[in-house]
């Protein structure tokens, strides 16, 4: 099995992990508000892989630069973009409208490669990209129809901001260690989470948050999101996304959705009805296709340091 293969393998199993672990972090978030959980997570997630490179890969660490600390600022930024507006815009959209938008990043992320990477889009993507679509759609509005309101708005912009994330990260994943990278981008995302936190929360849910940390269904969300939902789930993402495709990897994680959906069913009493189903043999279908689409995977080769990808590179 190549590395492109062993890379999407990866790759999905960051989506089952997102997906199967939704139930848990929904009732987390019940007790401890979004951003000052995330605030926690992230944090403890760089200072997990932190201690990791600290301990098995010192020298890494000897190739930290300015320009590597700038990359992962930009990364951070953008994921923190993207869980910030999600969560505000669940304050005014249903959270089927907010599945289905954050998905259409799965077609937003071939034309940041096309302007980035030069990746042309082939049919097989397109058709690949839009079968997902049709897939989210399905599984997220089954007997209902898709009613937009002002909140949808900031979910488009989260699903923007994941999908430059995707796509910087193809751009930025081959210049640099996997690990120094990954780790300077979560704590970007957990500093600036505290900030947001103390702006849009105040002080008292992080005063509080050792209280709140203790109550089970936070301390079992938190040691999930912290290792492997956070810390190796992006620590794969930049070690895979050298060998891999932005626009593959957007359609791999349409998969969390459907794994979201089989924990629900599972686990959480809720039913699949026949468009849910279709909806997610949909996206099955349309991540085997990219899966066994003929177009080239990238090599570390392809990116070469000397060659600017971006038309400023920071």
């Amino acid at each position: 099995m190549n590395r492109s293969r062993i890379a999407d393998l990866s790759l999905l199993l960051v989506a089952m992990m997102w997906g199967c672990t939704f139930l848990i972090v929904q009732h987390a978030v019940r007790v401890l508000p979004p951003l000052a959980f995330n605030s926690i997570r992230f944090t403890g997630a760089a200072l997990l892989l932190a201690l990791i490179t600290a301990v098995f890969y010192r020298h890494e660490w000897r190739k930290l630069s300015w320009r590597m600390v700038r990359h992962s600022l930009l990364l951070g930024l953008f994921l923190f973009m993207g869980y910030g507006f999600q969560t505000m815009g669940l304050l005014y959209t249903t959270t089927s409208n907010t599945g289905f938008i954050t998905g259409l990043s799965v077609v937003i992320v071939p034309f940041l490669s096309l302007a980035l990477l030069k990746h042309s889009i082939s049919r097989y993507t397109w058709f690949s990209a839009g079968l997902a679509v049709a897939g989210l759609y399905l599984l997220t509005f089954t007997g209902s129809a898709l009613s937009l309101n002002k909140g949808d708005a900031l979910i488009l912009l989260c699903a923007i901001a994941f999908a430059l994330q995707v796509a910087y990260t193809g751009v930025y994943a081959p210049r640099y260690p996997a690990l120094p990278l990954a780790t300077l981008q979560l704590a970007f995302v957990g500093l600036l989470s505290i900030f947001a936190s103390l702006i849009v929360d105040g002080t008292a849910p992080l005063a509080h948050s050792a209280e709140l940390v203790m109550k089970p269904d936070v301390l079992w969300a938190l040691l999930i999101s912290i290792g492997p939902t956070s810390a190796f789930a992006f620590w794969i993402q930049t070690a895979c996304q050298k060998y891999t495709t932005p626009s593959r990897v957007a359609i791999i994680y349409a998969m969390e959705p459907v794994f979201a959906a089989f924990t629900g069913l599972v686990f959480g009493g809720e039913s699949l009805g026949l468009s849910a189903g279709l909806g997610c043999l949909c996206i099955l279908a349309a991540m085997l296709l990219a899966e066994l689409s003929p177009e080239p995977a990238p090599t570390v080769q392809d990116h070469d340091e000397s060659t600017p990808l971006v038309p400023s590179d920071r």
